[in-house]
């Protein structure tokens, strides 16, 4: 059922009965965003994403810039050629998230099972108890004008599952509430093209297609050995998304497992010093995420993407939990070396920190000049950088992130291609 503002709700369906899964979805959200704040650019077409000349990558195209053919995940060069006449802008991070951190409060408001899976996008668990019934469309439309009343739009769907619920989200976009009610999931989801479900990629597709299967319910009838050889151990949990039967809970994460930070290159690097300096720009900005979540990290990765596009990663677990820059750049420089040779182009660094455990607070730091540099005038450097980081952190929590900067960062900054993630984590109080 589509829902709109002169479709009656669910009084002809009775009481919903089983699961019920919300998915809020931001409409075109960071396009929006801009658009909202930037009058002139409404009704325009509107591109959020990094510098065409410099490798950068669509982030968000609004509807506008849609109907030019551009779409998220499109080289910015290519769609520069589709839409010349658009605006853009590299994208405000900061501003992004505020909204964002809005809208989830609102789907907090509602219950307490929320899982984020992206800046612009919430499932919510919404199940009816004998205690609480729901009228989801009530609900879903309540919750669309609480999200309009901020100045932009979202499309909701609600199912049985997270994967119907995913599904029904994109019906009626944009600004749309598609309610799949308990029951009728199957009979929804049969004549889908395969596109439609999550998990079903172009590789995924292109196999299926040659085998004459172009749409959901025909994956949900296929003969089990045709899944298998597709998607090996996923055959099963496919098939169930396709009939609607999957039952994966709303993980309610309240505790990040790593704090990351990538940057892409409008130009690949190849020197030592560019390479060092882009790894430190990242460690500082990990190491500042992690001292505003109050977290201290046990394991270190570094993510290097080649030229030719291929990716390899290096991790390692350091001696003591830590939060500052200086204690993971001798670990990040050591992983560098099994990874990287001098003169060969990377395209994109990449630094994480994970394994946070149970820590509440760094053990004295003179454990980790012990054994390896016994010198005390490496201990007083230390402190001396930790005293910086921290004083850094005081100014940008004042000022914001670019009133105080290394000349590494400046430089590393200049390089990027000014992409704007969408990963939560990547927005973690930056």
């Amino acid at each position: 059922m589509l829902l709109d503002e002169q479709t009656s709700t669910i009084n002809s369906h009775g009481a919903w009965i089983g699961k019920a899964i919300l998915l809020l979805d931001l409409d075109a959200f960071f396009a929006s965003v801009e658009q909202l704040d930037h009058p002139l650019w409404r009704g325009k077409p509107v591109i959020v994403g990094g510098d065409p000349q410099r490798r950068g990558i669509v982030s968000t195209a609004s509807y506008e810039a849609r109907a030019y053919g551009v779409h998220s995940a499109m080289p910015a060069s290519v769609a520069q050629r589709l839409c010349p006449d658009a605006f853009w802008c590299r994208g405000r991070f900061s501003r992004y998230k505020e909204l964002s951190s809005t809208v989830m409060g609102f789907m907090l408001d509602i219950s307490p099972f929320i899982q984020q899976v992206s800046i612009d996008e919430a499932f919510l668990d919404i199940t009816p108890t004998p205690h609480q019934q729901i009228d989801p469309a009530k609900l879903a439309k309540e919750l669309q004008e609480r999200v309009a009343q901020l100045g932009i739009t979202c499309s909701i769907g609600i199912g049985v599952s997270k994967s119907v619920a995913k599904v029904a989200s994109e019906e009626a976009k944009p600004n749309g509430i598609t309610i799949i009610y308990p029951g009728t999931e199957q009979r929804y989801l049969a004549p889908l093209p395969l596109s439609r479900m999550s998990g079903i990629g172009p590789s995924a597709q292109e196999k299926l297609e040659h085998l004459n299967i172009r749409t959901l319910g025909e994956v949900a009838q296929a003969d089990s050995s045709v899944l298998k050889h597709i998607f090996g151990k996923r055959a099963e949990a496919m098939r169930d998304r396709c009939l609607g039967k999957d039952r994966d809970p709303v993980i309610k994460r309240s505790h990040a497992q790593s704090i990351s930070s990538e940057q892409s290159f409008a130009q690949d690097i190849f020197t030592s010093n560019d390479v060092e300096n882009a790894i430190k720009a990242a460690a500082s900005k990990v190491a500042r995420r992690l001292r505003a979540s109050h977290k201290l990290g046990n394991t270190v990765t570094l993510k290097v993407r080649y030229a030719d596009r291929s990716i390899k990663t290096a991790q390692k677990r350091l001696s003591q939990p830590t939060d500052l820059e200086i204690d993971l750049r001798p670990t990040l420089i050591d992983l560098l070396h099994t990874l990287w040779r001098e003169g060969q182009p990377i395209r994109l660094i990449g630094v994480a920190v994970s394994d946070f455990g149970n820590n509440s607070l760094r053990q004295e730091q003179m454990a980790l000049f012990d054994e390896k540099h016994p010198s005390e005038d490496k201990q007083i450097c230390h402190d001396r950088n930790e005293k910086i980081e921290h004083v850094t952190d005081l100014v940008k929590n004042r000022f914001g992130e670019q009133a105080v900067r290394f000349g590494r960062e400046i430089k590393t900054s200049e390089q990027t291609t000014g992409t704007a993630p969408k990963n939560p984590a990547d927005y973690q109080r930056d």
